[in-house]
């Protein structure tokens, strides 16, 4: 099968890789800048959520950056397997903690009218960054699964 962009080992996979990774960091980094957003379970969600995400697109980047400068292809059904199955969770998790998060922010801001005492902004870019990590990861479920699909 031809390696298509956004495949794993691909440098079309790396950039998603990346841009998954930066955007689940700068989630993390604005929810954890947030002095108590530890006392709402979906906000701690969000933050273990995209932890793992960040750590998961990292690792993948790293193996992403290595095929592309040895020249190797990723297209082994075992790995391709992994990859699959992490994008998956990840995505799955990081999906539903940034849909938790976006109904307390909503709650919060619009039915309790309570953005005098709390950062609705910061929760409002974090649950948005999530959202957008989530999407950046789903093509690369997608490509993977497709991938291993076709075989």
């Amino acid at each position: 099968m031809k390696d298509v962009q956004g495949m794993a080992g691909t440098p079309g996979g790396l950039v998603l890789r990346l841009f998954q990774f930066l955007s689940a960091v700068v989630s993390l980094c604005v929810m954890v800048t947030i002095s108590d957003f530890y006392s709402v379970t979906a906000f701690c969600y969000l933050v273990v959520a995209v932890s793992l995400q960040s750590l998961w697109s990292l690792s993948l980047a790293i193996m992403d950056i290595y095929a592309l400068l040895v020249r190797r292809s990723l297209r082994n059904s075992g790995i391709i397997s992994v990859f699959t199955v992490g994008d998956g969770i990840t995505s799955t998790l990081t999906f539903s903690a940034a849909c938790a998060s976006a109904g307390i922010t909503v709650l919060i801001e619009n039915d309790m009218d309570r953005c005098a005492m709390n950062p609705c902004t910061r929760f409002e870019t974090a649950t948005a960054m999530a959202f957008i990590s989530w999407f950046a990861v789903s093509p690369s479920f997608f490509l993977n699964f497709w991938s291993l699909a076709s075989r």
